[in-house]
């Protein structure tokens, strides 16, 4: 872990923001390396260019929560940072969405966030969270059971497939497909964490 954790803040609202802000500084090993308000290009350049840990991403944010969802989905995509989502309240449908469609890393309750956000941003600039590999498998969740062997392979993992090369090659489309990813470079920012752990998880 670095010795400071970097953050972007994206969030639309100037009170909210600040008591953001307020809150993160307080943390000694905490930097806040930038603001946006939501936007995906201006947040996407950001990222490229202050290279933070953490992006904290407002859901409630913009004109509906989706947005907040499709940013994170895109940075995670994109690049290696990681994201976590404030919610404004417990709604299972937007939490599911959250993970397997932005393949957020974390996700808060924002009434939580004086007792837990500064813990939260530690710990998920330290390593892999249990929330992180449930984001992950419930993206995987679209994936058959042969396409999943496929997708560990593409991982790096030996999984010691006998299939044909045209075959784990079909498979291989159907699973960058089904994830709604474009290349096997999206596949590893997203899946980063496998990587890390340089662990077999199958």
């Amino acid at each position: 872990m670095n010795s400071v954790i970097k953050i972007l803040i994206v969030e639309d609202a100037p009170a909210f923001t600040a008591q953001l802000q307020e809150l993160l500084e307080k943390e000694e090993d905490f930097q806040i390396v930038g603001y946006s308000s939501g936007e995906e290009e201006e947040t996407l350049e950001i990222v490229c260019k202050k290279s933070p840990d953490i992006v904290l991403i407002d859901l409630h944010s913009g004109d509906s929560p989706q947005d907040g969802i499709q940013l994170s989905r895109r940075l995670r995509r994109e690049t290696d940072v990681k994201t976590l989502l404030l919610l404004e309240d417990r709604d299972p449908g937007l939490i599911i969405r959250a993970f397997r469609e932005g393949f957020a890393s974390i996700c808060l309750f924002r009434n939580q966030q004086c007792s837990l956000l500064t813990a939260t941003v530690r710990v998920l600039a330290q390593g892999s969270t249990a929330q992180e590999y449930i984001s992950t498998f419930l993206a995987m969740d679209y994936l058959s059971k042969a396409e999943t062997s496929v997708f560990w392979l593409m991982m790096g993992q030996d999984v010691g497939l006998k299939s044909a090369p045209k075959t784990i090659a079909n498979q291989k489309r159907r699973v960058m497909r089904k994830l709604g990813l474009k290349n096997q470079e999206e596949l590893c920012h997203v899946f980063r964490l496998f990587q890390e752990d340089g662990k077999e998880k199958h």
